[in-house]
């Protein structure tokens, strides 16, 4: 059963993996058995944790990249496939929310932005990608969506909108590429304690009162949505394809 769980000499490319949820899954993968690559855009913050994994005997590979820009993507793709020659998982994690607050207020620049880096790009890194994968006999695709593809929100609705864009692409690449032997889901985690979440947990009746409305009484963990990851990423949801699984503790339900 736990030969499943394994990515044993697997190459995983995983962007925005210098923090929070992408750290977590580039460390659990390679823990895996998995080569990862670990990119966001400084390579300087990339290399604490290919050294993490190196300690630990695994192999990363830094690549930076960011991913509103064309070009590095496809330098990030050209180099991964120059040291290790495949590429067998593709975790498009990396994403931005620039502005907070009504979609009445949201400038047309910084929706473009959100649309073109959230969406665009992610689409234009599976084109990159997906086509070598199926060439190698298959793989898996997992893109990091968020409960708001599928909540409401008065202050994170742009992000919203691109977050329920990533699960529609999730569903079509599925489509296009379940014949080559290639598998694509999306996560959709809730409220996850990372710097991202920082103002919410670290406010004492803020984060008592989202934990009151959530069945499980917490907030997630970054290894929690990282597992979800590895379990999309691996043979044991081999017939697992074009879902959105929602990591929210419940809270969705209320």
């Amino acid at each position: 059963m736990s030969d499943l769980l394994q990515l044993k000499d697997k190459v995983v490319l995983i962007t925005g993996s210098s923090r929070g949820i992408g750290r977590a899954m580039a460390e659990m993968f390679a823990e895996a058995g998995a080569k990862v690559v670990v990119s966001s855009r400084k390579a300087e913050a990339c290399e604490p944790v290919a050294e993490a994994i190196r300690a630990k005997g695994g192999e990363a590979l830094v690549v930076p990249a960011h991913i509103g820009n064309t070009e590095d993507l496809q330098n990030l793709v050209d180099q991964t496939i120059a040291k290790w020659g495949r590429i067998d998982v593709l975790v498009p994690n990396a994403a931005i929310n620039p502005v907070y607050g009504p979609m009445q207020d949201l400038p047309d620049e910084a929706f473009d932005k959100m649309l073109t880096t959230n969406v665009r790009c992610m689409v234009s890194l599976a084109k990159m990608v997906l086509p070598g994968m199926a060439e190698n006999g298959g793989g898996s695709m997992v893109i990091i969506s968020s409960v708001a593809a599928i909540k409401g929100s008065t202050t994170l609705g742009a992000y919203g909108v691109t977050k329920a864009a990533d699960a529609a692409v999730a569903r079509a690449l599925a489509l296009e590429w379940g014949p080559k032997n290639i598998r694509v889901n999306a996560i959709g985690p809730g409220l996850i304690k990372t710097d991202f979440a920082r103002a919410l947990w670290e406010d004492p009746e803020r984060i008592e009162r989202i934990n009151n409305a959530n069945p499980m009484r917490r907030m997630g963990t970054v290894d929690e949505i990282a597992g979800t990851a590895l379990w999309l990423a691996s043979p044991m949801s081999g017939y697992v394809n074009g879902q959105l699984i929602i990591a929210d503790g419940g809270q969705t339900l209320a």
